[in-house]
C-alpha cells in the first residue's frame, strides 16, 4: 500500500518550482504588458500633440537619416581633416556597420514587432515618411545614428555633444514621422552604444598588435644604434 504522505512530500518540490517559474512567467508577462500600454500611450501623445513648426523639419531630419546618409555624410567631411578626425570617421562608420547588422538582421528578425498604426493614431500627413515593411523593434535609423555619435565622440571629443545631439533628434524623428513606437527608439539608443562599444573594442585590438611590432621595432633601433656607437668608441 502506498504512503501518500510520501507521494505528496516526492511530488512537493517540483510542484513548488513550477508554480514559482509560472509565477514569474505571469509576472514578466504582466510587466511587459504595462511597458507596452505606456509605449503606446507616449507615441499617441505624441500624434495628438500638433507642432506644425516642427513637422517639416523633423519629417527631412527622418528621411536624411535613411542609409545613414548624415552619418555617412559627416564621416566624409571628418576624413578631409587630420589623423585624429580620421581615425573618428573610421570607427564611427564601423560602428555604424556593426549597428546596422545588429538592428535589422538579429532585433528585427528576432522580435518581429509590428509597425505603429499611423492612421489609426491619427498621425498628421504634413509628418509622413514611408513605412518601412521591415519589424518595427528596435529602431535601426537610432541604433545606427547614436553608434556613430558615441564611437565618434570617444575618439573626438569635441564632436561628442553635437553629434549626440543631432541622434537624440533622430530617434525623436521616427516616432513624431509615426514609424516607430518609443520603445523602438529607446531600444535602438541602447543597441547603438553597446554597437560602438563592440567596434571601438575591436579597433583597439586590431591596432594593438601594430602598436607592439611599432614599439619593438623602436627598440631594436635604439639597441643597434646604441651598439654601433659603442663599436665605434674601440
Amino acid at each position: 500500500m502506498t504512503d501518500p504522505t510520501t507521494d505528496e512530500a516526492t511530488t512537493s518540490p517540483l510542484t513548488a518550482a513550477e508554480e514559482a517559474v509560472a509565477g514569474g512567467g505571469r509576472a514578466l508577462s504582466a510587466v511587459l504588458h504595462d511597458l507596452r500600454a505606456v509605449d503606446g500611450a507616449l507615441y499617441a501623445a505624441v500624434a495628438a500633440t500638433p507642432t506644425p513648426t516642427l513637422d517639416r523639419a523633423l519629417r527631412r531630419l527622418s528621411h536624411a537619416a535613411d542609409h545613414s546618409k548624415i552619418s555617412l555624410a559627416i564621416a566624409g567631411a571628418l576624413a578631409l581633416g587630420g589623423p585624429r578626425p580620421r581615425r573618428a570617421a573610421l570607427a564611427g562608420v564601423g560602428a555604424i556597420a556593426v549597428a546596422s547588422a545588429s538592428a535589422n538582421l538579429l532585433g528585427k528578425r528576432l522580435v518581429r514587432r509590428a509597425r505603429p498604426d499611423r492612421e489609426a493614431a491619427r498621425v498628421t500627413v504634413d509628418r509622413h515618411v514611408p513605412m518601412p515593411t521591415s519589424a518595427s523593434f528596435p529602431s535601426g535609423h537610432t541604433a545606427s545614428a547614436v553608434a556613430f555619435a558615441t564611437a565618434v565622440g570617444v575618439v573626438l571629443p569635441p564632436a561628442a555633444v553635437p553629434l549626440g545631439a543631432l541622434a537624440s533628434a533622430v530617434g525623436y524623428s521616427r516616432v513624431h514621422t509615426g514609424v516607430h513606437y518609443p520603445g523602438d527608439v529607446a531600444a535602438g539608443a541602447v543597441l547603438g552604444i553597446a554597437s560602438a562599444a563592440a567596434a571601438l573594442a575591436t579597433a583597439a585590438a586590431a591596432a594593438a598588435p601594430t602598436s607592439r611590432w611599432q614599439t619593438a621595432l623602436t627598440t631594436s633601433r635604439g639597441w643597434l644604434g646604441h651598439v654601433t656607437r659603442a663599436a665605434r668608441g674601440r
